[in-house]
C-alpha cells in the first residue's frame, strides 16, 4: 500500500507520439519521439513492439506516460520516460492496452 501523497509523486500525462521506430537489434523495443506540449519533443524507448502490428498505427496517437522518471540508457539510447499501459494473461493470452483519452486532450494533460 502506499499512500496519497506517494501517489501524488508520478507524474503521468498524456503525450503525442510523433515517431515510432524500431530499435535494431531487438524484439521488443520501439523508439517514440512523444510530444508533451513542451519546446522539444522527448525521446521514450518502449517494449510494445509485440503489441503493435503496424508500428506507423502509432503515430498521432494520444496515450498516457509517466514523465517523472529518471532518464535511463537502453540499448544505447536514453529513454526519458515510461509508457503507461494494461495487460492481462500470461504469453499468446496476454492482452494489451494502451491507456488513451475518451475525448481531444492536448499533449501535456496531466492525469489525476
Amino acid at each position: 500500500m502506499i499512500t496519497i501523497d506517494q501517489l501524488k509523486t508520478a507524474d503521468i500525462r498524456i503525450g503525442q507520439i510523433l515517431s515510432a521506430e524500431e530499435v535494431p537489434e531487438t524484439d521488443k523495443l520501439l523508439r517514440l519521439t512523444v510530444s508533451f506540449g513542451e519546446e522539444t519533443p522527448r525521446q521514450i524507448i518502449s517494449g510494445i513492439k509485440q503489441y503493435v502490428a503496424d508500428i506507423q498505427t502509432l503515430v498521432g496517437k494520444k496515450t498516457a506516460f509517466v514523465v517523472n522518471l529518471e532518464p535511463r540508457t537502453i540499448k544505447g539510447l536514453e529513454s526519458n520516460g515510461m509508457l503507461f499501459a494494461v495487460s492481462t494473461g500470461e504469453g499468446e493470452e496476454r492482452q494489451f492496452s494502451f491507456i488513451v483519452p475518451e475525448r481531444d486532450i492536448p499533449p501535456g494533460a496531466r492525469l489525476g
